[in-house]
């Protein structure tokens, strides 16, 4: 970071209580961040996984409500003080065909993309502007670019937050501030996991590696982006395994 200061930099990881946000967390305080564990329900995995980590604090906010997201912005400020790196991994998602999801279930999933920009536009006016620095990564995903049958709003979302990406970037030239994305294929994680063997076979035909990804390899392309690539600004990288170049 540009900003000549000792203190130790703080990064929030949203939904960092499990998947490929903990691995995000952990990559991050690897790299000697202080990182705030963020989650919505998942109370007992987030403070677990701050047990683990130096100097580490879990952050409850529901980022589909505005009003706690502001809250989660106060707390922030009394807790860490800064933030030099937001990690946007939160997401939600519904799993049904077109013609039979329900509005009240594409809001839902669609929430995602409202709260990403509020929390970041939030982060960007309290924390980042003022310091002088700043690295914002969102989890976006291969399905964003593919699409994917039954998760028409979930690809909506995703393929969105890319855009964002290479807006942000734009509006926040000359200012320090990187905004990158990291588009995951499918990664072996608690959601992949109950997927029916059928389907997860199917899935790895359209893998040229032959296997899953793993949450650390996303992570550690988040962390990479958060500490090392300067010159790295509104790009997407795939990380997939070879089933999707981009």
């Amino acid at each position: 970071m540009s900003e000549a200061n000792e203190a130790t930099p703080v990064a929030l990881v949203t939904g960092g209580g499990t998947g490929i946000g903990a691995a995000c967390c952990r990559a991050l305080a690897a790299d000697g961040f202080r990182v705030g564990v963020h989650y919505r329900s998942s109370e007992k995995t987030a403070r677990a996984l701050t047990a683990e980590l130096p100097d580490a604090f879990a952050i409850q906010a529901d980022l589909a409500d505005s009003d706690a997201v502001d809250g989660l912005i106060k707390e922030l400020k009394g807790t860490a003080g800064r933030v030099d790196v937001l990690v946007n991994n939160a997401g939600f998602n519904v799993n049904a065909p077109m013609l039979s999801m329900k509005l009240d279930d594409y809001d839902r999933v669609a929430a995602m993309a409202r709260a990403t920009w509020y929390l970041t536009k939030l982060v960007l006016r309290r924390f980042m502007l003022r310091q002088g620095a700043g690295r914002i990564v969102n989890i976006s995903s291969v399905v964003g670019h593919t699409g994917n049958a039954g998760q028409i709003p979930y690809t909506m979302v995703k393929a969105g937050l890319d855009a964002f990406v290479k807006s942000l970037a734009q509006e926040l030239a000359g200012r320090e501030i990187l905004v990158n994305a990291v588009a995951p294929g499918f990664i072996d994680t608690d959601m992949t996991q109950e997927l029916p063997e059928e389907i997860r076979q199917e899935i790895l035909t359209k893998v040229p590696q032959g296997r899953m990804g793993r949450a650390d390899e996303i992570a550690d392309v988040v962390a990479f982006l958060a500490t090392r690539g300067s010159y790295v600004n509104g790009t997407v990288i795939h990380v997939n395994g070879g089933m999707y170049g981009g």
